[in-house]
């Protein structure tokens, strides 16, 4: 798969931030509309789709497997399925690029049919574990033959037949969580998973939207219990992706910490198991407000509305990772321009990010002049309101989009400009995400000469 050179990009100090803009389109859906349409007999349409790399890397792996995949016009796509029994063999590696989602969940597509797929990612996708959804998929039936840690390059075989179970997911993760139940979708009889923790639920979602029969309730222990019948007969569907939470994150925290600054994010998808963050911030004492609400296949979205706020600490319980684990370094940024200290637990996920977020976000921080103490499962932040005094520094993004961007975000509200030793990365997630910024008021500039404290 090919990648963009290395992209140093400096962020100065800004002011008044205003317009109205549109995110791309939510990168969970994407990834889950391409493959759910792979696994449908005839044309699903999907619009809004996040055009990245990353959801172009699983739209090639499901052409891969045979199915008809087509740009029909910008954020306009259709999928020629073949059914959940009806994949082929690739001819050749699956390249998932940095796109550990789409690389978790086709494993659960490919480990449900009986010939092998090989799946391969770059440098920083191939120090990401991927155990905790192999394991699961080994008890089904699948053969894996891994590196040493059960990282890529590796490949899958599935039996035939493979068995279903009922599996409790150790950690929270919806991609184990979806893995599982795409797998499901190619054996007989009943899958189940189990949640103790609840995490996003888009694949129940969308499985249900394409006529699977699902149901999710709860035990006696008051657990999540997701109970799937395989082989179902899915119905192509017309899908609407709404606009990334998570990307739609370094638009509305720029917003409140940008001197006056008002911006309007329009269409963000409002699920909720995916708005820990907004909470978190309106406990901080954001000025935020949502507008024009609104359905679209099952989902909340609506227009979100970011003015600049005089932030205050908090603390932010573990129980909200979940909800919001792609936020918290650009949660951690907002921390920086708060009054008083912010202390954020559950961060454990983080270590296992296309980065060692934790360890990146407190290192990014630390060289920009925030005081900032980094746990094994949690980061502190003192914050410096108004921004005096901070920047200057030059951060490591360790081939992390969210790294990159939210510093980028800090540089606008600092008082000394920023620097990331990458932004070409942020394609992954975020096409032109400068040139949106750049449309609102903000000054961003290619990076000529090292600046100093290298993170």
């Amino acid at each position: 798969m090919s990648h963009l050179p290395v992209r140093p990009l400096t962020a100065h100090p800004s002011s008044a931030l205003r317009g109205r803009v549109r995110v791309p389109g939510d990168k969970s859906i994407s990834h889950r509309a391409l493959m759910l349409g792979a696994l449908t007999v005839g044309r699903t349409r999907v619009t809004g789709l996040l055009e990245s790399e990353d959801i172009l890397a699983t739209g090639a792996a499901m052409r891969a497997f045979g199915a008809t995949v087509e740009r029909t016009g910008e954020g306009a796509w259709s999928v020629d399925g073949l059914g959940p029994a009806g994949l082929l063999e690739p001819e050749g590696p699956l390249d998932f690029g940095n796109a550990g989602t789409g690389a978790r969940l086709a494993m659960g597509i490919a480990a449900a049919h009986p010939f092998a797929s090989t799946f391969i990612g770059d440098a920083s996708l191939s120090r990401r574990p991927m155990g905790r959804v192999l394991d699961p998929l080994r008890q089904m039936g699948a053969e894996v033959i891994a590196r040493s840690g059960d990282r890529l390059p590796l490949s899958i075989r599935g039996a035939d037949p493979m068995a279903p179970i009922a599996y409790r997911v150790p950690v929270p993760s919806a991609q184990v969580k979806s893995a599982v139940l795409l797998a499901g979708l190619n054996i007989a009889g009943i899958t189940a998973v189990i949640e103790p923790v609840a995490t996003r639920d888009h694949t129940e979602k969308m499985l249900a939207g394409f006529g699977a029969e699902i149901e999710v309730g709860r035990n006696p222990d008051g657990e999540t219990v997701i109970r799937l019948e395989g082989l179902p007969a899915l119905r192509p569907q017309n899908i609407e992706v709404p606009a990334d939470p998570s990307s739609a994150a370094f638009l509305i925290v720029a917003g409140l910490i940008v001197p006056d600054s008002d911006i309007v994010v329009e269409g963000v998808l409002l699920n909720e198991r995916r708005t820990g963050l907004l909470e978190v911030l309106a406990e901080m004492g954001a000025d935020i407000a949502i507008e024009n609400e609104r359905r679209t296949g099952g989902e909340r979205l609506g227009d979100i509305r970011a003015r600049t706020s005089r932030l205050k600490g908090v603390t932010v319980a573990a129980e909200r990772a979940p909800s919001m684990i792609d936020e918290y370094p650009v949660l951690a940024v907002a921390a920086a321009f708060a009054e008083g200290r912010t202390v954020m637990h559950g961060l454990e996920e983080l270590r296992v990010k296309e980065s060692d977020r934790l360890a990146a976000v407190a290192a990014g921080l630390a060289a920009n002049g925030v005081e900032c103490e980094e746990g094994s499962a949690s980061l502190g932040v003192t914050g410096v309101p108004g921004g005096q005094g901070l920047g200057g520094g030059r951060v490591a993004t360790h081939l992390d989009h969210r790294i990159a961007m939210s510093f980028l975000v800090m540089g606008l509200a600092a008082e000394k400009p920023m620097t990331v030793d990458d932004a070409a990365i942020i394609a992954t997630s975020f096409p032109g995400f400068a040139e949106l910024l750049a449309g609102l008021g903000a000054r961003l500039g290619e990076a000529k000469t090292p600046a100093r404290g290298a993170a």
